[in-house]
């Protein structure tokens, strides 16, 4: 019986030894440093092809992508084309051109191990090139809104008057977030405050000493333009995918 239990203790040794043998392995694998993929990602707004489909005022389409440098750090680009008639009370115009936002981002979020999102912070600069038509307007007296006198030098109700080749610059601070929802394929979304560095607004020239000037209501890849403020908002809702080309340690 002595024996017996001499042998049961060994066998049991044997196999505890070879249990912990078993996970100080699986523990030493699991402590290797995490890889994370660097490559190019690349993606549409679809918000912008939504609201092309639902209004039909407006027009739109662009493409984004991100490449990742190093780390937290993104180097970050959108492209697109856009046009949009404002038509209000006093006034009906058409802006429509194409523009490109360059920039960088940063990424704030500290991953798990195997995932690969961002909650981000970056900042552009965005450029447009665009025309504007103005279909009709009124001008203010002072008093009250009428329409323009019926003589050809001032009437332009029933002809349109083109600005082409026209230019903006602005900045624009960028908050966002990209999820990874199956393996490389991102939704994403994000907001950003933009101001107007420089512009050039329309001008027409109706004779040598008469130059009529109006603002730029909407500049492609900026938005909307008011009176009151040098600043405006914007948002993106992404689908993207990322083509990886290298792994790297964290």
């Amino acid at each position: 019986m002595r024996q017996l239990h001499t042998y049961l203790f060994f066998i049991s040794l044997l196999v505890s030894g070879t249990i912990l043998s078993q996970e100080t392995n699986i523990s030493a694998r699991d402590t290797l440093p995490p890889s994370e993929k660097y490559g190019l990602r690349v993606g549409v707004d679809i918000a912008r092809l939504i609201r092309t489909a639902i209004n039909d005022d407006y027009s739109g389409f662009e493409i984004n992508g991100d490449y990742r440098i190093y780390k937290n750090y993104y180097i970050a680009a959108e492209i697109g084309n856009e046009s949009l008639l404002r038509d209000e009370t006093n006034i009906e115009v058409e802006g429509s051109g194409s523009y490109i936002r360059l920039g960088v981002d940063y990424n704030t979020y500290k991953n798990w191990y195997g995932m690969q999102n961002n909650i981000y912070a970056g900042l552009r600069y965005g450029f447009s090139t665009f025309d504007q038509t103005l279909n009709n307007y009124r001008i203010f007296t002072g008093t009250d809104f009428f329409d323009l006198p019926d003589t050809p030098s001032e009437n332009f109700r029933d002809e349109k008057i083109e600005a082409k080749s026209l230019t903006a610059g602005w900045v624009e601070l960028v908050l966002g977030i990209k999820v990874e929802i199956l393996n490389n394929l991102y939704l994403g979304a994000s907001v950003s405050l933009r101001g107007i560095v420089n512009e050039k607004d329309p001008s027409v020239i109706i004779d040598e000493n008469n130059t009529r000037t109006f603002e730029n209501l909407f500049i492609p890849g900026y938005g909307r333009t008011n009176d009151f403020s040098q600043f405006g908002v914007g948002y993106t809702y992404t689908i993207s995918y990322l083509i990886p080309f290298a792994k790297k340690k964290r």
